[in-house]
């Protein structure tokens, strides 16, 4: 039974991940969970760069059914349309959805427009992973790439996005992200209006 004015019962997407209204997962759960994967994915290729592919293939659809996850949670739900907004939407609030806590930053490639770079320390889905020295160069963070090039594809700024670490931090992971010319071109023309 239901009466007028009072609001319908809560759906998934409107309840917290936990009962006690924290919204963390346990991270021995998280890591027994992501190492799984990984095996199971690692079983099913011959080489290191399938690997990272069948990873962020997994990640993209993660990615792209994050979108409603976002869109339902958030009281008044906006849209951003401009390039810059929307990648620091993903390093504030998408990265705090998924790891509790922010991207430690951003930044434009110097020498092209068109690529932007998503820092992360010591990224959670490097650090239970055993990664056998003939597969030093194995990056577990290419399922997070994955997330992000899903998200952004999902939402129309077409992209390609690899994860890749740092030479002189090799604890410290780069997502590189690159996008097409239409999402520049359209970003510019929208900078026009204004």
């Amino acid at each position: 039974m239901t009466t007028r004015g009072k609001r319908a019962a809560e759906t998934l997407y409107d309840k917290p991940l936990s009962s006690k209204g924290k919204l963390e997962v346990n991270l021995s759960t998280y890591a027994f969970l992501f190492s799984e994967i990984v095996q199971y994915s690692h079983g099913r290729v011959t080489s290191l760069s399938q690997l990272h592919e069948k990873l962020s293939d997994l990640g993209k659809h993660a990615g792209f059914r994050m979108i409603d996850v976002l869109c339902l949670r958030e009281k008044t739900p906006k849209r951003e349309t401009r390039l810059v907004n929307h990648l620091l939407y993903i390093q504030k609030t998408l990265w705090k959805t998924l790891f509790y806590k922010e991207a430690d930053r951003l930044e434009q490639a110097t020498a092209s427009e068109s690529t932007f770079y998503l820092f992360e320390d010591d990224p959670v889905v490097n650090r239970f992973i055993s990664v056998p020295k003939d597969q030093s160069s194995l990056n577990c963070a290419a399922f997070v790439a994955g997330i992000i090039e899903g998200f952004l594809n999902g939402t129309q700024f077409a992209c390609k996005v690899r994860a890749f670490a740092l030479k002189d931090q090799p604890s410290t992971t780069a997502f590189e992200i690159k996008f097409e010319d239409s999402v520049i071109t359209r970003d510019k023309m929208l900078e026009s209006v204004k």
